[in-house]
Parts: structure tokens; sequence; C-alpha cells
């Protein structure tokens, strides 16, 4: 029998996991387990406030639903999310940059390029066109693009289908022969993810704010390219340097363009305040990314 203490403990669970059958799995338990008492001897924890760490765990659990996954909050604050995605997604050249899915995704409509998308959701209009290209310029047609956002308030269609039923702000779009596409929709807003649970209460105890900054999503396919889901975030915006989940680089950042009147890129005429937004998106090819 082994006499353990604080200092030799930690070796002794070592030796309980080194002959894990699967390599991975062995791989894995040894890192958690080096660095999760690495984490308690740095911190010293209380009984009680272990005890209170057991019960925030059990507490987001808890308040895990089909359309709510507390955890996946948990990880987007503490940015393991971003980190993840950074590991996953280690693009060549000028592909470009990935981050979060977000929570919010549901398979849309296809709509015919220049449509507009934003069906009940409320704000000024946004013209949103851009085109998806391989990393030497050949535009990619046929591509499927994706679109998702919120509305003027900072509200998705998901949050909002008790009192205004049926999709909106999300579409899927295909690219032309010269792989461009455009729509027409409704300016998003900054918004806070959920913060009424675990999450929520850590994000106050850590002084933070739960807010996103205004952003569009999109996500794009096409055969033999790597999938790219990424955001476009409104320059100037608030938020850009806090971004909850953290999920803000500068390349995603661009333009709305503020427009008064006059006429559209699609040649309708305007009247009032409206808004465009232009990016040029760039597919790593599948082969290439797995070699990077």
């Amino acid at each position: 029998m082994q006499d353990l203490d604080e200092t030799s403990i930690t070796q002794s669970v070592l030796d309980r996991v080194a002959n894990a059958p699967d390599p991975r799995a062995r791989q894995i338990s040894e890192a958690l387990i080096r660095h999760l008492h690495a984490f308690i001897r740095e911190i010293e924890p209380t009984e009680a406030e272990w005890e209170a760490g057991i019960a925030f765990l059990t507490a987001t659990g808890h308040m895990c639903t089909d359309v709510r996954q507390e955890y996946i909050l948990l990880s987007d604050t503490l940015g393991v999310s971003m980190l993840v995605d950074a590991i996953n997604h280690r693009l060549p050249g000028n592909a470009t940059e990935t981050t979060v899915f977000g929570p919010f995704y549901v398979e849309a409509p296809e709509f015919e390029n220049g449509a507009d998308i934003s069906g009940h959701l409320t704000g000024t209009r946004l013209y949103i066109s851009g085109s998806v290209r391989s990393e030497d310029g050949a535009p990619i047609a046929n591509a499927a693009v994706d679109i998702w956002h919120s509305d003027q308030e900072g509200f998705y269609d998901l949050q909002l289908l008790d009192q205004r039923p049926g999709l909106a702000g999300r579409g899927r779009f295909r690219t032309d022969e010269k792989g461009a596409f455009s729509l027409w929709t409704v300016k998003p807003k900054y918004y806070p993810i959920p913060d009424d649970g675990p999450v929520g209460k850590m994000l106050k105890a850590q002084g933070r704010h739960p807010f996103r900054p205004e952003h569009v999503h999109f996500m794009i396919t096409a055969p033999g390219f790597r999938k790219l889901v990424t955001h476009i975030f409104a320059e100037g915006g608030e938020y850009l340097d806090s971004d909850v989940v953290f999920g803000v680089k500068a390349s995603l950042i661009r333009r709305f363009e503020k427009h008064e009147g006059g006429n559209a890129p699609d040649g309708q005429a305007m009247e009032g305040t409206w808004y465009s937004l232009h990016h040029d998106f760039v597919l790593a090819r599948e082969a290439m990314s797995q070699a990077a």
C-alpha cells in the first residue's frame, strides 16, 4: 500500500492510467491528470470552494436542453472553443480565417441571388454581396453560401419563434459562374449571449459583459475545398475588442457602408438610409489544408 500525500498522489494516479489500451485515451488522461492536479496545487481550494465548483458544473449540466447547450457556452466564454477552432483550422496562404460556429444555425431554404431573406426580422435594409474563390484567384462556381444573422434588436429568428413563427434572416445561396453571390436582408446588431444561467453568473464574477459584436455568419462549402465557417464583423461596432466568445479576427472586420437613397448595386432605386457589405472569400483546397 502506498502512503499517498499531496506530493506523491499525482504520480500514483498517472501510474493507474499508464496501461490504457488506447494510446490517445492514455495521452488525454495523463494530460488531464497533470494539469488538473497542477491547477489544484496553484489555487489550493478550501473544501467549501471545491464543493462550489462541483455545484457549478452540476448546475451547468442541468441547464442543458435540446435547444440550449450550457457547456458549449462555457467553452465559448473561456476561449476554449476558439482555441479548438484555431488548432483545427491551420489554413495555408490567404485562405479566409475561421471563427466559432455559434448556436443559432439551422438549415435554411435556398434562394436565388438577389433575393431578400429578412422575412419578419426588422431593421435597416442591408445589401450583402461577395465572391468565393480559390487561393489562386479562380472563381468557384456553384459554391453553397449559408448566411444567418440577428435583427436590429439583436435577436435571431430562433429566439422569436413563439412570437413570429418561421425562419428569417437566414438562407442558402449558390455562386454564379464568376463565383459571385448577392442578397438583401436587414442590418444586424450586437447582442448578449444567454446569461441567465451558471455561465452568466461566472461572467459577473469575472467582471465581464455577455455581449457579442455586430456580425453576419457565413458557412461556405464546395467540392474539393475545406468547409469555411466564419463571421464578418462590422467595422467600428461595439464590443469588437471584448467579444465574450473571443471570435473576432482583424481580417474579418469590414465596413458596413452607409448610404442615403440612390441606386443599389443591383440597380434598385433606394429611399432613406440603407447599408451595403461586400466581402470576397477564399477557400483552401482540401489537400492543401490537410498538409498545413
